[in-house]
């Protein structure tokens, strides 16, 4: 796909695909969300780590509601079902980590593709924004999903009524983000990051990912078999072995992803 709303790089197992619409915050019109699901298919196949972020001083200020269909008259429903649970869905069941560096303001449906990312970490000059009641609408995108779960029902109620901005050193603080980095840091410091799982057992961090997300279903007699079959998938890896072998050799393991 020629990409025309994004750029998409990968470079020594690591996809940085970056939400490129400057101009107008990089907010969301159908072409950048089927731009973002493509590309999000196109990195789990050739990368084993994903970085999603933004050009210039916003990482996604949401839906774009000055694109040219009147934003009143958009079908809400449809846009949401057919083009944003996609895209959202890939991110969230993709087979790589997956981590979303918020270099600047993310609003809306911005804020919750964001949190819907394995890890994110953010600019201390950062704010996430639930904005949606200031037009007369829910969270969406994840929101009323994400939010609960991550800072606990009382935090999620007030930042969705009150839509109000949410620091990202508060956000830190309240458990809604990994980490907030000095904005001087921020760039080295998450490529770094994404460079560690870039370079970690791949097979590992996929089964870990999806037994966490089981937990939240599961009783705890079935979360330990899930358990227990998932960590039999990673001890048939070469990952695995390779791990065992760098312990008992006191050197840094040398992962393959398999």
């Amino acid at each position: 796909m020629d990409y025309q709303t994004i750029t998409l790089e990968i470079t020594d197992d690591l996809a940085v695909l970056t939400l490129n619409r400057p101009d107008v915050m990089n907010a969301l019109n159908a072409q950048m969300r089927a731009e973002i699901l493509h590309g999000f298919k196109t990195a789990e196949g050739h990368a084993r780590a994903l970085v999603l972020t933004g050009a210039g001083r916003a990482f996604c200020s949401g839906q774009d509601l000055g694109s040219d269909s009147s934003a009143a008259s958009l079908d809400l429903e449809r846009t949401l079902r057919d083009e944003y649970t996609p895209m959202l869905r890939k991110l969230n069941d993709c087979a790589i980590p997956t981590v979303a560096a918020v270099n600047g303001a993310a609003a809306g449906a911005g804020a919750n593709l964001a949190l819907a990312a394995d890890v994110v970490i953010a600019a201390e000059s950062a704010i996430f924004l639930q904005a949606f009641t200031r037009i007369g609408l829910i969270p969406d995108a994840g929101g009323t999903y994400w939010l609960p779960r991550q800072v606990g029902m009382a935090r999620a109620m007030a930042a969705s009524l009150f839509a109000e901005p949410v620091s990202a050193t508060q956000a830190a603080q309240w458990g809604m983000i990994w980490e907030a980095v000095p904005d001087a840091d921020f760039d080295s410091h998450w490529r770094a990051r994404a460079a560690h799982l870039a370079q970690g057992p791949t097979v590992a961090y996929r089964h870990l990912k999806e037994a966490l997300r089981a937990s939240h279903d599961n009783s705890y007699d079935a979360q330990l078999a899930l358990e227990a079959r998932m960590q039999g998938k990673c001890g048939d890896t070469r990952d695995f072995r390779e791990g065992v072998v760098a312990f008992q050799e006191k050197r840094k393991a040398r992962y393959e992803g398999r």
